[in-house]
């Protein structure tokens, strides 16, 4: 999925912020040189993980670092993030469901989800089809709220239609 993602960077001199979670880090691990891009994350181990990074110019959002995650969320990480807008956000979810939307288990997590969705021009979701059609506790994002959706090959298809029929695009890695 993560090199699906590829196809969805912005050009050269381009913005990204990116989500935690394993998704994101993979295509962090991936992000070509050659764009030169600038990168903004509240994970620890992406930002660990892009600092060396040629070609990248990392932007670290601070804030109390949840310890599951290993993410910063809190209201200094919304606050600095409604200052951004970035090209595209990558964002990963737990749950997705077409009526629902894109949700989340834990509060803080979604408020700084639902900033990230606020700041980026385009909105792309990276989550395997395990999170299809489940709803968790706070929804951080409506279908509406999100262009793309990279997913895996085993995603079902009545699923797909849905969100497809909900104006997301859906990309099988």
């Amino acid at each position: 999925m993560a090199a699906a993602a590829l196809d969805l960077l912005p050009g050269a001199e381009g913005s990204i912020v990116l989500d935690g979670g394993t998704t994101t880090a993979a295509l962090a691990e991936l992000l070509p040189a050659e764009r030169r891009l600038l990168a903004v994350t509240s994970s620890v181990p992406i930002a660990a993980r892009l600092s060396a990074a040629p070609g990248v110019t990392l932007h670290v959002l601070g804030g109390r670092v949840r310890g599951v995650t290993q993410c910063a969320v809190g209201e200094t990480t919304v606050r600095a993030l409604s200052e951004l807008r970035v090209d595209v956000a990558f964002l990963g979810a737990n749950g997705i469901s077409p009526t629902h939307g894109f949700t989340t288990p834990d509060d803080a997590e979604a408020s700084v989800k639902r900033a990230m969705v606020r700041a980026g021009q385009r909105v792309v979701v990276l989550a395997d089809s395990s999170k299809l059609d489940r709803e968790h506790l706070v929804r951080f994002a409506a279908p509406e709220d999100v262009d793309v959706l990279v997913t895996d090959a085993e995603a079902d298809p009545g699923v797909v239609a849905e969100l497809e029929k909900a104006g997301i695009d859906v990309v099988l890695a």
